[in-house]
C-alpha cells in the first residue's frame, strides 16, 4: 500500500512539473515561426553604433524595449525620439490633453532611463494628426532629426501596417523609409541600416483574436498585412526590465494590456519563456 502511494505521489509531482513547460512549448508553438532565424542582438558588438529609435508616440519603444536594451550592454548608444506627445492616448480617462502630454512626456523619460538611452527627443507634433502634416513634410521633420543624431542605425515601424493599422505608426514608419531609400547612395548619409518591427503570422493570428486593436485596425488581405520577419532577436533574459519599461506608461495601461496580454496573471518565469523575442524586417 506505501509503494502504491508513494508511486502515486511521484506520477503527481512529475505531472506537477511537466505541466507549466508543457503549457510554455504549447504556447510557443502557437506563437512562433521556428524557421525564422534568431539572433543574439540587432547589429554586432563591434564597432559601436549610434543606435535611433524613431516612433510617433510615447510608449511606442515597448515594442523594442529588449533589443533596445542589448544594444546598450553592448556598448552602443540608444537614442529615443517621438514624434508627438502622444495627447490623444486617453485610455486613461483623461480629458486635458495638455495634461495627459505632460504626463506621457514625463513616463517616456522613466522609460528611456530604464532603457538606458542617452538622449530622448520629444517632438510636438499632432498626435493622431501626423496625415495632416502631409508626407513630404513629415520626411523632412525625420531628415533634420537624422541629420541632428548622425545615427548609424534607424529603428521604426514598418510602412504597410504600423503594427497594427494606426496612421501615424505607417506614416511615420513609411517616412523613415522613403527617406532612407531616397538616401542610400548619398554619402553623407549616415545610418547604413534600417529596421522595422514586424510580427511573424501566427502572432498576428493570435493578435486579431486577443487584441482589440489589430481587430479593428488589422487589413483583411493578407498581402496588405506586415512584412514578413527577417529574424527574431533573443530578449528572454531582459523581460522583467521589459515589463518595467511597459509599467512606466501607467496612463496607457489599457492600451498596452493589448501588447502582452494576460502578462499579470502568468508568472513572469513562464510568461518570458513564450514572449521571448521581438521580430524585425530589414529595409533593404
Amino acid at each position: 500500500m506505501k509503494k502504491l502511494v508513494f508511486v502515486t505521489l511521484g506520477i503527481l509531482l512529475v505531472i506537477i512539473v511537466l505541466t507549466p513547460w508543457m503549457l510554455i512549448l504549447f504556447a510557443k508553438e502557437q506563437l512562433h515561426d521556428p524557421k525564422i532565424t534568431q539572433r543574439e542582438n540587432l547589429v554586432e558588438k563591434a564597432p559601436k553604433k549610434v543606435i535611433l529609435a524613431l516612433f510617433p508616440h510615447p510608449d511606442d519603444e515597448v515594442t523594442v524595449a529588449g533589443t533596445l536594451m542589448k544594444l546598450r550592454e553592448d556598448g552602443h548608444e540608444i537614442r529615443i525620439a517621438t514624434l508627438t506627445k502622444g495627447e490623444k492616448g486617453k485610455s486613461s480617462g483623461l480629458e486635458d490633453e495638455d495634461l495627459l502630454a505632460e504626463i506621457r512626456c514625463e513616463e517616456m523619460h522613466k522609460a528611456a532611463d530604464l532603457i538606458g538611452a542617452s538622449e530622448l527627443h520629444l517632438l510636438d507634433y499632432p498626435d493622431s494628426g501626423l496625415s495632416s502634416i502631409g508626407l513630404d513634410s513629415l520626411k523632412g521633420i525625420v531628415s533634420d532629426l537624422i541629420d541632428q543624431i548622425q545615427p548609424d542605425v534607424l529603428i521604426t515601424y514598418d510602412s504597410k501596417v504600423g503594427l497594427y493599422g494606426h496612421p501615424d505608426h505607417r506614416l511615420s514608419g513609411l517616412a523613415v523609409e522613403q527617406v532612407f531609400q531616397e538616401n542610400s547612395s548619398n554619402p553623407q548619409f549616415k545610418p547604413q541600416n534600417l529596421f522595422q518591427v514586424t510580427l511573424c503570422s501566427k502572432q498576428v493570428k493570435v493578435a486579431l483574436k486577443l487584441s482589440s486593436s489589430f481587430n479593428k485596425n488589422y487589413p483583411e488581405d493578407p498581402s496588405q498585412g506586415l512584412p514578413d520577419p527577417d529574424f527574431s532577436v533573443k530578449t528572454q533574459e531582459h523581460f522583467p526590465q521589459i515589463l518595467e519599461v511597459m509599467n512606466a506608461h501607467k496612463s496607457q495601461k489599457k492600451v498596452l494590456k493589448d501588447l502582452m496580454p494576460f502578462h499579470d496573471r502568468v508568472p513572469v518565469w513562464m510568461y518570458s519563456r513564450v514572449f521571448d523575442r521581438e521580430y524585425f524586417h530589414e529595409v533593404k
